[in-house]
């Protein structure tokens, strides 16, 4: 395409995609107003439309209570080219409203929503991905067409859902933190948890103790050679079969226990079993025991 004025012989245009306009890059004169655009239909609300375009809106969710497929019947009655509906069809569609108003208000939509409103707050909470998250809704919802919620705790069994989802997914996240951000029991949690298992026929693998080690070094202040040094401390347990039907969690803040001792780093028994959430007897006990199986020369007191 050539400028078509006489003055400008120039043959380099350029496209203004948000205008539609086609224009010379010499003399700036318009080419081609309105062109059709062949890119993706972007729609943005709020504050996200700084961050980061969408394609017409939120994308399909079962973490959402209408699974971001949401209808909304207007209140005017009018037509699409701005003319008045006929008296039958107000009536109709004042029927369509009172049902749709009706089909949001019932027992299963506000359970839906009491319980992901509590799973995205404790997304929020432990920077849970949102496949996990998508997992825990996906069990939530089985849960709920199985009628396992009548007289349980939602908070509770969603909780539960997402502890079993955080599991088969390999993100590390404990019972107790689980609870503690859904403000939630922990015995409660534990309780719809073996509902949840037996119901669902669910088979769940336990943690592996290195998981935990990085999160529990971040929260002390480890050094990564001592990180490295407590995961060869654990894959030597692992070989000789140590670690089978042990608290993973205490396995790894005692390994890390150990491995800062060896590499002479100020850490209490104290400062560890805050950070891992277990008690510094646990990690005493633990200490002497795999000091003892794999002949680590260090001092445990």
């Amino acid at each position: 395409m050539k400028c078509v004025q006489k003055t400008c012989g120039n043959s380099v245009v350029v496209t203004d995609v948000d205008t539609g306009e086609v224009l010379c890059t010499k003399c700036g004169s318009v080419l081609e107003e309105k062109i059709e655009s062949f890119g993706p239909e972007y729609q943005t609300r709020g504050f996200e439309q700084y961050m980061e375009k969408s394609r017409s809106g939120s994308k399909s969710t079962l973490a959402l209570d209408d699974m971001g497929l949401s209808t909304i019947i207007g209140t005017k009655n009018k037509d699409a080219t701005g003319n008045s509906l006929t008296y039958d069809m107000k009536n109709t569609f004042e029927r369509l409203r009172m049902w749709d108003s009706r089909s949001k208000s019932s027992s299963v939509e506000r359970s839906l929503k009491t319980a992901f409103v509590l799973l995205n707050t404790v997304k929020e909470k432990l920077a849970i991905p949102d496949t996990v998250i998508e997992k825990t809704a996906y069990l939530y919802r089985k849960a709920l067409a199985k009628k396992m919620t009548r007289g349980r705790n939602i908070s509770a069994l969603v909780s539960a859902a997402l502890y079993v989802s955080c599991k088969e997914s390999g993100v590390p996240r404990t019972l107790n933190d689980i609870a503690n951000a859904a403000n939630v029991k922990v015995n409660d949690v534990s309780k719809h948890l073996r509902i949840l298992v037996e119901k669902l026929d669910l088979r769940l693998a336990s943690y592996d103790s290195a998981d935990f080690v990085s999160r529990i070094a971040s929260s002390v202040g480890i050094g990564e050679k001592t990180q490295r040094d407590a995961l060869s401390i654990l894959a030597s347990a692992k070989k000789k079969g140590l670690v089978e039907g042990k608290n993973p969690i205490a396995m790894a803040a005692t390994s890390l226990y150990l491995s800062s001792i060896m590499n002479k780093e100020s850490k209490t028994q104290r400062e560890i079993a805050r950070a891992s959430g277990i008690s510094e007897v646990t990690i005493r006990s633990r200490t002497k025991f795999l000091s003892d199986v794999l002949n680590l020369h260090c001092i445990t007191a």
